[in-house]
């Protein structure tokens, strides 16, 4: 089958490929056709090594498809449900499974550097990226790394749901619990940063401030439900403009870097919540000083994965896109074909296109 390989972790050029096979299906698995997967920033911070992955690789983790194949002990899904990928699928036994934080199970995601989902050039082991891979055709995952949907929902628009927008509408409905008629800053307007602006929107929020250097980006943001837009160097007016110079009620960094961070800090007012959602690197450090963490009453959250139960969240945010709430087509830049993810790549790298969309 087909997929994409990265052979280092930072190499400049995926290895497009016609030979790759899959693992056995196990009896708790489920062998998944994957019709569509978006080309995801943390897809390329993947492949530089911000976000650790073994290697040989096949990227990708945001994806849906249709169900091929089932374990003799699955009963979620069943061969032709159309599923979207999970890829922090619930162990239901580990301490954050059992404390009501499936989203933090990290079962599934150390046994992908372990346990090989592919195979290539005959029998040599391939990983896929979090214990995914759908850079490729097809993929093996855990029976909870398959989420069914309703088959109406086009697998693109599926696809979304399986990352970006789970993690940025989540943030804002289950990490910051947006309240009705609060305030809320994004720093960041990539795909995530567009799902934190609906999600704030869909919550009520009045007043929706989307911060990016790009200009170009302002338009789509505002089209999506920001109701303001700035450059970082633009922000201290926009908060005197529009909160009287106390700051914002939610501060949300998208980005995944420090200065990105302190922004979304800066951002917020006194007692107000700055929320992580970027996932940044492991040697970039936040410069907070222990008076303003103390002095200024802000609560500093992280948000993995929109603090989702994807179980209970991928259908949620499917039927809001078809209730017409949630917003997916104006999400997609591009829809590509898998030969064409080395281009895709370098796009992602200049910032300018949101999410591209591979139909397999």
């Amino acid at each position: 089958m087909r997929g994409a390989l990265l052979h280092t972790i930072g190499a400049d050029k995926l290895d497009i490929r016609d030979d790759l096979t899959l693992v056995p299906v196990g009896p708790s698995d489920v062998r998944v056709r994957i019709r569509a997967t978006g080309v995801c920033h943390s897809d390329l911070s993947a492949i530089s090594g911000v976000l650790p992955q073994p290697a040989p690789l096949v990227p990708g983790h945001e994806g849906a498809g249709e169900v091929v194949e089932v374990g003799d002990h699955v009963t979620s899904v069943a061969p032709g449900d159309h599923v979207i990928i999970n890829w922090t699928p619930a162990c239901g036994s580990c301490p954050s499974c059992s404390h009501g934080q499936p989203h933090l199970c990290m079962t599934s995601v150390v046994r992908g550097f372990t346990e090989p989902g592919f195979k290539f050039d005959g029998d040599k082991p391939a990983f896929g990226m979090a214990g995914c891979g759908t850079w490729a055709e097809e993929i093996v995952v855990p029976a909870g790394g398959a989420i069914k949907v309703d088959a109406d929902v086009p697998f693109e628009m599926a696809a979304l749901i399986g990352c970006g927008i789970t993690t940025g509408v989540g943030a804002a409905l289950n990490t910051a619990k947006v309240r009705p008629g609060t305030s809320v800053a994004v720093v960041g307007c990539g795909g995530v940063g567009l799902s934190v602006i609906q999600g704030a929107r869909i919550s009520g929020a009045t007043t929706i401030l989307a911060i990016d250097p790009l200009e170009s980006k302002h338009d789509l943001a505002k089209k999506v439900g920001a109701t303001h837009a700035c450059t970082p160097d633009q922000l201290m007016d926009a908060i005197t403009t529009l909160t009287g110079g106390q700051g914002f009620d939610y501060g949300f960094e998208v980005v995944g870097k420090s200065q990105a961070i302190m922004t979304a800090w800066q951002a917020t007012r006194r007692g107000g919540d700055v929320i992580v959602v970027g996932a940044g690197a492991m040697d970039d450090m936040v410069p907070l000083n222990a008076f303003s963490l103390l002095f200024d009453g802000k609560n500093l959250l992280s948000s993995l994965y929109g603090g989702s139960d994807v179980r209970r969240d991928f259908p949620f945010f499917a039927g809001l896109y078809k209730a017409g709430k949630l917003d997916l087509e104006n999400m997609i830049s591009s829809r590509i074909q898998l030969t064409d993810l080395n281009d895709a790549v370098t796009a992602l790298r200049s910032g300018e296109v949101l999410r591209q969309i591979v139909l397999l």
